[in-house]
């Protein structure tokens, strides 16, 4: 992000005039969330909203797995919805996730490629394996070869029970530190699925953005209309 992110965190840099945190609030709430946390690591003290807080104070040394057990307490009480804080998504990709059946889900684009194919000459270089079936995620995060490995892009917006995290807090405290501390998302969402644990997966139909890099906003502010909330 360059130079973006020296003072504020990148969650705070501003697309089509607004944080990139301010839409994903605006989009929970619209989308009938009426509590939200979040979990803080870099320029905490940056943060002024009048939400819950969760600190990462070993923001450093972890990923983002670490940082999503830092609100433990609430994901084995509540049903949670899990944004990673770089994407900017509509309110209704929030009610199709929190109405998404099972303990674990994911949302996902089916329709990546077009998105995809403007943020990198070679769209494989960043997308990750995704496959399928009848709603199940059977396979997420690996390098993708060919484009028939792809049947859409994983958001970073999740859904967890109560049930669906004990499933998954259980499965971390069998780990060592070091391993959970390097974890990513979609590395843990594969091991559960070797696991034998289900992962429901529920398309999108509006757009969203993921913003990696100065370029991403760059794109997206020559590019693409703002979302419009709320329609």
């Amino acid at each position: 992000m360059n130079a973006l992110t020296d003072s504020l965190p990148k969650c705070r840099t501003i697309l089509h005039g607004k944080e990139l945190i301010q839409w994903q609030l605006d989009s929970l709430s619209i989308g009938g969330i009426e509590e939200v946390a979040l979990v803080r690591g870099y320029l905490a003290e940056t943060f002024q909203f009048d939400i819950t807080y969760f600190e990462n104070e070993r923001w450093s040394q972890t990923n983002m797995v670490s940082s999503l057990l830092s609100a433990n307490s609430w994901l084995r009480q509540h049903n949670c919805i899990v944004s990673y804080s770089d994407i900017v998504f509509s309110d209704d990709a929030v009610e199709r996730i929190a109405a998404s059946p099972g303990d674990i889900a994911i949302t996902f684009d089916p329709n990546w490629s077009d998105l995809w194919s403007r943020r990198f000459a070679d769209p494989l270089s960043d997308a990750e394996t995704f496959k399928l079936d009848e709603g199940r995620v059977i396979e997420i995060g690996s390098k993708a070869s060919t484009l028939d490995e792809i049947e859409g892009q994983y958001m970073g917006l999740l859904k967890f029970t109560p049930a669906g995290w004990s499933r998954i807090a259980d499965y971390l405290e069998s780990l060592s530190t070091e391993i959970v501390d390097s974890m990513d998302m979609t590395s843990l969402l594969q091991n559960l699925i070797q696991a034998g644990v289900q992962i429901n997966a529920t398309p999108i139909k509006d757009r969203w953005f993921e913003v990696d890099s100065e370029s991403d906003l760059l794109l997206y502010e020559r590019e693409e209309k703002p979302l419009t909330l709320g329609t």
